[in-house]
């Protein structure tokens, strides 16, 4: 979470994600924001082997899966929650995607956890 929608943080955040991850292949969807069209993060794409996907223009529903994570994140975090200060409510956001939201999601290759 930032204060700001400049590329860079979108990149520092894939950056992170790849080195904790080290996944294989991958396809990075987005919509077109100008953080993730600039040329500095397709270079970085490029760089790592990401393969970019976009929805295409006016389209919302070409990015479902992020759409209902968000939509999930809202639900049964975000609007139960009032928090004092932004690093509250980064921590708190860590804490469900980390704690909570990626345990119980199957991921490719492996069982439901439990």
């Amino acid at each position: 979470m930032a204060d700001h929608m400049r590329a860079s943080f979108v990149g520092d955040a894939l950056t992170m994600a790849l080195e904790q991850r080290r996944p294989g292949p991958l396809v990075f969807h987005s919509d077109r924001g100008s953080q993730y069209t600039s040329g500095d993060y397709a270079t970085l794409c490029r760089r790592h082997g990401v393969t970019q996907s976009m929805s295409r223009p006016g389209q919302c529903w070409d990015n479902v899966v992020a759409e209902s994570f968000f939509a999930a994140l809202k639900n049964e975090l975000v609007y139960r929650s009032v928090f004092a200060t932004r690093a509250e409510a980064r921590q708190a956001i860590f804490e469900y995607i980390e704690g909570f939201y990626d345990r119980r999601r199957r991921h490719k290759g492996q069982a439901w956890a439990e």
